[in-house]
């Protein structure tokens, strides 16, 4: 069955199970998205796609909300767009982006000063290089909730990861810090599939990037296998 609606003062029809995102995606309109993934279950925890619903106080997230009959949505309006930019620019002023293509887009687009909040707290974090197949550097990390969902419920069912510490502190971690090699992880990689923003990598990639040849590389490889052995 389908309803309608109103999306930037168009009329459009769309499935009465689709959320507002999809409402708009299916009819050309653009919602911009970081934590949200077609793999994963929605969360709503980035809020960079609210929209503007008539009737409601607040901003709602279009991942999570259900289009309903006759609603009236705005998806750039004023409070919105500003909304947006603020998200942008608070989470430029506690992480590194420089590996987070899709998100420096949005901040262009949205005009966000990434040096408006300089007294943020900034995640900071070692890279850690504890398994063969890809490094984990939390500094770039927004916590947006990817990686735990491909390894738990949504994709892996193997749970070598989750959220670790409270309020500031909060990162993704393992349990007790374990390394990786000693978590349940099976290096299927498909929690650095989903990362947006490079906070995990494949370590080929990394090493590249930090100057390793591919010589160099495959040298460090066959060593490592001959240790193991």
């Amino acid at each position: 069955m389908s309803i309608k609606l109103m999306m930037d003062g168009k009329e459009i029809s769309v499935d009465e199970d689709a959320t507002l995102l999809e409402a708009a995606r299916e009819n050309g309109i653009d919602i911009p998205t970081i934590c949200f993934h077609e793999a994963t279950t929605p969360n709503a925890l980035c809020r960079i796609c609210v929209v503007e619903v008539e009737g409601q106080r607040v901003l709602q997230p279009a991942c999570i909300v259900k289009a309903a009959n006759q609603m009236k949505v705005q998806t750039r309006s004023e409070r919105v767009v500003r909304a947006r930019k603020t998200i942008l620019e608070m989470l430029a002023s506690t992480m590194d982006l420089s590996d987070a293509p899709e998100v420096l887009t949005m901040m262009d687009e949205y005009g966000a000063d990434a040096s408006r909040f300089p007294d943020a707290h900034r995640r900071e974090s070692q890279v850690k290089d504890d398994n063969p197949m890809y490094v984990r550097d939390y500094s770039k990390c927004l916590l947006c909730w990817r990686c735990v969902q491909v390894c738990a419920d949504d994709a892996q069912y193997t749970y070598a990861i989750n959220f670790d510490g409270r309020g500031y502190e909060t990162q993704i971690g393992t349990f007790f810090e374990r390394t990786i090699p000693e978590t349940t992880c099976v290096l299927c990689g498909q929690c650095v599939g989903v990362c947006p923003t490079g906070a995990l990598k494949v370590k080929r990639e990394y090493l590249l990037e930090q100057g390793m040849t591919p010589d160099q590389i495959s040298v460090l490889s066959m060593g490592r296998k001959k240790r193991k052995a």
